[in-house]
């Protein structure tokens, strides 16, 4: 660690660029206008930048500020995990703040259970969900020290400990006033334009891995990183998507896309939840894994 560092300058540099705001960011801890006012000052000249700025009559962060806001809630989370590490763990009684990396659809799959779970057994913590980036994914494990959960299935990521959730098999969705897709044919799934989630090495759908692995290529049109969206671009053209049969099913509410089962074979999705090593043994994870596991098992 460089000399001279002073670590209670941490919360006050998360106040900050959290509030953009000293008089806010004092509230927030508690501390007088002129102590955070100084303590700004000291993290100006750290930093040698502004950090703060007032343009008209708001405050904005500078652009090194906002390079700093992710890795000083990394921190701070860090900070709070180390001295919440107790042996013990009463859910009813904690606050503690669980974060879980996981794509919109098993989001839309297990969070509502989830979430009841957590409300009725420890009403004081709290979940953060954030969405998977093919960064998180690729800096695994080193990027899952601060982080609860990442929920995905098999073939992603490798040194992390996991558990496996549930099973989910894939359907095909096409628009629902497509005429011609009662019954979709090999000659469809290699013909017709694709909109597919993520299309990059490390970034992918498993469905359409396994297609690309027996020898067919998609003719990619569309891509996105989320899932509930394959909808609307499916809608109203001739695309096709391979979604969860659970997605599909979600998405054919609207009436706007129809689930038509594949003409092809691939292997069920297996969603499973992951986490570094290092948490293994803690209590409070062991009592977040567990309700992850009742969720999965309410599912199916």
């Amino acid at each position: 660690m460089p000399r001279n560092v002073d670590l209670n300058l941490l919360p006050a540099l998360h106040a900050i660029l959290e509030e953009k705001s000293v008089t806010r960011g004092a509230a927030r801890l508690g501390l007088s206008q002129p102590a955070m006012s100084a303590s700004l000052g000291k993290l100006r000249r750290h930093f040698g930048d502004e950090l703060l700025t007032r343009t008209g009559n708001v405050y904005e962060l500078t652009p090194l500020a906002q390079q700093l806001v992710e890795p000083t809630h990394t921190a701070m989370r860090a900070v709070g995990r180390l001295f919440a590490n107790a042996g013990e763990f009463d859910p009813a009684s904690a606050e503690r703040e669980f974060t879980v990396v996981m794509s919109d659809y098993a989001t839309e799959v297990l969070v509502p259970t989830v979430s009841r779970l957590l409300r009725q057994a420890s009403p004081n913590s709290r979940l953060q969900i954030t969405s998977i980036t093919p960064d998180i994914v690729d800096t695994a494990p080193d990027s899952m020290r601060t982080r609860d959960l990442i929920v995905m299935p098999h073939g992603f990521v490798t040194g992390l400990s996991h558990r496996d959730l549930y099973e989910d098999d894939w359907v095909c969705i096409v628009s629902a006033d497509d005429p011609t897709s009662q019954q979709l044919t090999m000659e469809d799934v290699a013909t017709r334009p694709w909109a597919v989630t993520f299309h990059q090495r490390t970034a992918f759908t498993p469905a359409v891995q396994q297609l690309r692995m027996q020898g067919l290529e998609p003719k990619v049109e569309i891509v996105t990183e989320g899932f509930l969206i394959l909808g609307a671009l499916v809608a109203g053209t001739d695309r096709i998507a391979v979604v969860q049969e659970r997605l599909g099913r979600l998405l054919a509410r609207t009436g706007e896309v129809r689930v038509v089962q594949p003409p092809f074979t691939v292997d069920p999705l297996v969603e499973a939840m992951w986490w570094h090593p290092s948490y293994d043994n803690d209590a409070a994870h062991q009592w977040l894994r567990e309700q992850f596991i009742q969720a999965g098992i309410a599912i199916t």
